[in-house]
């Protein structure tokens, strides 16, 4: 059986990049470490200065490594992205401005009600903007505001970290930086709204 190092090709470098290659979603230091049986196994400390210089060889390569809330992940670099988004001819899902608007104040002052969105936006929230993005899995209920009717609170979730490409709340651009939704967009990295039906039994509005 092949042990780590015993060979250039199964270096533990080369060993994680083949596990992050392999995986379909991001693996943590932990991840990575359970996968290795040999004594002595790996230590957090080795894997990480390992992942440095995995970093180090994709960094003028059109791949990245890239680390997001729920871990490492090997990535196609932004600056590509106009080439790679030509092999396939599906349009990208697009979101209306109301759903930007709703999931930005969610994000940006989580745990956070449908009332208080709608008190902030002035327009009620259609139930289809958070069943869309509870299906994304980009929000979740946290809780509960212990007041009449124990409205629900919403944050957004690490599903959402790692869609975006970022690792912690803290990476979110400020407020500061957004000046309107027509930057948030950009931000976001989201296509540009279009008008979707409400569900039956909701009246529409013309600003959601």
């Amino acid at each position: 059986m092949p042990t780590i190092g015993d060979r250039p090709q199964t270096s533990l470098k080369n060993i994680l990049e083949a596990l992050l290659l392999a995986s379909g979603e991001p693996l943590s230091v932990a991840n990575l470490a359970a996968v290795f049986d040999e004594e002595p196994c790996p230590s957090a400390g080795d894997i990480g200065k390992a992942l440095e210089e995995l970093a180090d060889d994709y960094a003028e390569r059109g791949l990245e490594l890239k680390e997001v809330a729920s871990g490492f992940r090997l990535q196609v670099r932004q600056e590509v992205n106009a080439w790679i988004s030509r092999l396939w001819e599906e349009r990208p899902q697009r979101y209306s401005r109301a759903l930007l608007e709703t999931l930005a104040l969610i994000a940006y002052r989580q745990p956070i009600t449908r009332g208080d969105i709608e008190e902030v936006r002035g327009v009620s929230v259609r139930s289809n903007i958070i069943r869309t993005l509870q299906e994304r899995e980009w929000i979740r209920v946290v809780g509960h505001r212990d007041v009449p009717g124990k409205p629900a609170l919403f944050a957004t979730t690490r599903v959402f970290l790692d869609y975006f490409n970022i690792k912690s709340l803290d990476d979110l651009p400020s407020l500061a930086e957004i000046r309107d939704m027509d930057s948030i967009e950009p931000e976001l990295e989201l296509e540009p709204p279009v008008e979707q039906p409400p569900p039956v039994g909701e009246t529409p509005s013309p600003e959601t």
